[in-house]
C-alpha cells in the first residue's frame, strides 16, 4: 500500500482554504477508512459521435450514474473544452458551457483551448460555469488571481482531507490567445503549492493539470503527489508505480475514467499515518447511457447547424486523412489540399499552415463527398488567410520549428504548398531540415517569397515567432476566413484528387 506521514489537521466542512486552522477532533489510535472515486474526462469538444462514443451525453450520463451510486464521488474535467469544434466557430464555446453544465465537474483546470477566443470570451466562459475553477499557474495582468479561481483546496471526505493543486497549461501562450493573462510554470508551481497542502494538512495530494507528456513525467517524477489527472496529449493513460497514479482519459468523452480510491488514516499523536491504494476503471461511454437532458439539447444545438452546414460542396477523388497523428508528422494529403487551397487564395508563392489546425482527426475514402460541415470541423478555429512578405531564412527558421517537436506530437508540424524539403528526425532540433526547393528552385535564403499562413501563426503561434517581423502584405482587416478559402477552392474543381507527393521526405 501506499503509505505517507502527514501532520495532523482535521476540521469538518466540505472544503477548506489553506489559511483555515485545523484543530485535531479525534482520538490518539483513530482509524478513518472511507473510499473515493475520482473521475476524469479531458479534452472534449464535439457535442457528440456518431457511432455511440463520446461526446457529452455520453459524459454526462456517465457522470450521474455514478453520482447516483451513494458513492464520495469527486467529478474532475482536466481541460480543453470551449474550442475547438464545429460549433465553437459560431458560439465562442457557449454551447459547451450549456451542456457542461447539465453534469458540471466538481473541480475544473482550463486548457489552452479555453483561450482561443481572447481573455474576456475566457472569463465569460469560466464564470459561467458551474464548477469550481483552479488555476495555481494563472495570474491577471497585474498579476493577480483572476476572479473567481483558486489556486488550492483541501475537502473533507469523511474526516480524510484531500488536497487538490490546479495547474492550467503553462505554453496556452504559444498555443492560444489569452493576451496578457500571466502564466508561471506548471511544474515548479505544482511542486511548491503541493508541499504548501501537505504542511496545511492534506493525507492525499491530488494534481489536476493540462500539460504535455514531458511536464506529466516531471510531476510525477517529483514525488509531490499522490494522484496525477491531467489532459492534453490526448491519450488514454494509467501509470502507477505503486506510490503515484496518473491518469489521462482519452479525448471527446470516449473514455470516462474513474480511480476508486480506498484510503485509511490512523492518526497517532501530531502524526496521521495514511494508507490508499487504487482501483483503474476505464469507462468505455459506447457502454453508458446516455442523460436525455443533455441529448434533447444536444439535438437542438445540432439542428441548428444543419440547415447551414450539410450542404455539399464537391467530391474527392483521393483518400483524405485527418487522424492527429498523421497531421502532426508528416506530409498528408488533406495537408496539402489546405495549403494549396490557401496559397491559391490570396496569390502567394508558398503556404505553411499548422497540422495542429487541421483537427477533424477522421479519414475520408475515395469518392466522399465533402460538405461544409467537413471543412469546418477541419478547421474549427476561425483562423484567417494572412499574405505575408518573408525572406527564405525565415521559410527555413520556420520549417525547422514546425519540426522541432514531432515526438512530443506538437501541432506545429507544417503542412505545405510549393515547398519541398528534407527531414531527418534523427538529427537535433534546429538541424532537420535540408534541401529546401521552392517551385522547384532551390529556397534562396536571401530572398524574399510571399507566404500564405494562418493569423495564429503570423501572431507566433506555435512558435512561428520568426512571422512576428514579416511586412504583412494581407493582414486581419481583408483577410478571409481559411475554411472559406478551402470551400471555395473545393467548389471551383468539383471533383478534388489531393495526394502524398513527396513535399516532406522523411
Amino acid at each position: 500500500m501506499n503509505k505517507h506521514i502527514a501532520p495532523s489537521a482535521l476540521a469538518l466542512g466540505v472544503a477548506l482554504s489553506l489559511g483555515t486552522p485545523f484543530t485535531p477532533a479525534l482520538a490518539d489510535g483513530h482509524i478513518i477508512n472511507t473510499n473515493v472515486t475520482f473521475l476524469l474526462v479531458n479534452d472534449i469538444y464535439e457535442l457528440g459521435d456518431p457511432e455511440g462514443r463520446g461526446g457529452f451525453s455520453k459524459v454526462n450520463g456517465t457522470v450521474l450514474q455514478e453520482r447516483a451510486s451513494g458513492a464520495n464521488v469527486i467529478y474532475v474535467h482536466a481541460g480543453d473544452m470551449i474550442s475547438p469544434s464545429l460549433l465553437s466557430g459560431f458560439d465562442k464555446g457557449e454551447h459547451t458551457i450549456v451542456l457542461t453544465n447539465l453534469a458540471p465537474p466538481d473541480i475544473f483546470v482550463p486548457g489552452n483551448h479555453e483561450f482561443d477566443f481572447g481573455p474576456d470570451i475566457f472569463r465569460e466562459r469560466m464564470a459561467a460555469l458551474d464548477s469550481t475553477i483552479m488555476a495555481a499557474n494563472l495570474r491577471d495582468e497585474n498579476g493577480a488571481p483572476l476572479e473567481g479561481f483558486i489556486d488550492t483546496e483541501i475537502r473533507d471526505v469523511d474526516g480524510v482531507m484531500i488536497g487538490f493543486v490546479g495547474l492550467v497549461a503553462d505554453d496556452s501562450p504559444v498555443k492560444s490567445s489569452p493576451g496578457a493573462l500571466q502564466f508561471s510554470s506548471t511544474v515548479e508551481t505544482g511542486v511548491a503549492k503541493a508541499g504548501e497542502l501537505r504542511d496545511a494538512g492534506a493525507d492525499l495530494v491530488v494534481a489536476i493539470t493540462h500539460a504535455p507528456r514531458s511536464q506529466d513525467r516531471a510531476l510525477f517524477d517529483s514525488g509531490a503527489f499522490d494522484l496525477i489527472l491531467t489532459g492534453d496529449d490526448h491519450d488514454l493513460m494509467v501509470f502507477f508505480d505503486g506510490r503515484t497514479a496518473m491518469v489521462e482519459s482519452s479525448e471527446e468523452g470516449d473514455f470516462v475514467t474513474a480511480i476508486d480510491v480506498a484510503i485509511q488514516v490512523e492518526i497517532d499523536g501530531d502524526d496521521r499515518d495514511v494508507d490508499w491504494w487504487p482501483n483503474f476503471r476505464l469507462m468505455d461511454t459506447l457502454n453508458m447511457p446516455a442523460d436525455p437532458a443533455t441529448v434533447a439539447k444536444v439535438a437542438e444545438f445540432e439542428a441548428e447547424l444543419s440547415s447551414e452546414l450539410d450542404v455539399e460542396i464537391g467530391t474527392t477523388a483521393t483518400p483524405l486523412d485527418s487522424r492527429r497523428a498523421s497531421v502532426r508528422s508528416q506530409e498528408t494529403a488533406i495537408g496539402n489540399l489546405i495549403a494549396d487551397a490557401m496559397r491559391n487564395a490570396v496569390g502567394a508563392d508558398v503556404a505553411i499552415t499548422n497540422g495542429g489546425g487541421i483537427r477533424g482527426n477522421k479519414e475520408y475514402s475515395a469518392g466522399t463527398a465533402l460538405t461544409r460541415r467537413d471543412i469546418l470541423t477541419e478547421l474549427p478555429f476561425g483562423n484567417l488567410n494572412l499574405l505575408l512578405e518573408v525572406t527564405g531564412a525565415d521559410i527555413k527558421e520556420a520549417l525547422e520549428n514546425g519540426v522541432s517537436r514531432v515526438a512530443d506530437g506538437a501541432g506545429r508540424f507544417p503542412q505545405v504548398s510549393n515547398i519541398t524539403f528534407e527531414l531527418d528526425l534523427d538529427q537535433p532540433a534546429g538541424d532537420r531540415v535540408s534541401n529546401v526547393m521552392v517551385g522547384g528552385a532551390a529556397l534562396d535564403e536571401g530572398a524574399t517569397y510571399k507566404l500564405s499562413t494562418n493569423d495564429y501563426m503570423a501572431r507566433g503561434g506555435d512558435g512561428y515567432t520568426v512571422f512576428r517581423g514579416a511586412d504583412v502584405l494581407l493582414g486581419n482587416l481583408d483577410a478571409k476566413l481559411m475554411a472559406n478559402d478551402v470551400m471555395a477552392y473545393i467548389r471551383a474543381q468539383g471533383e478534388i484528387s489531393p495526394d502524398i507527393e513527396g513535399r516532406i521526405n522523411q
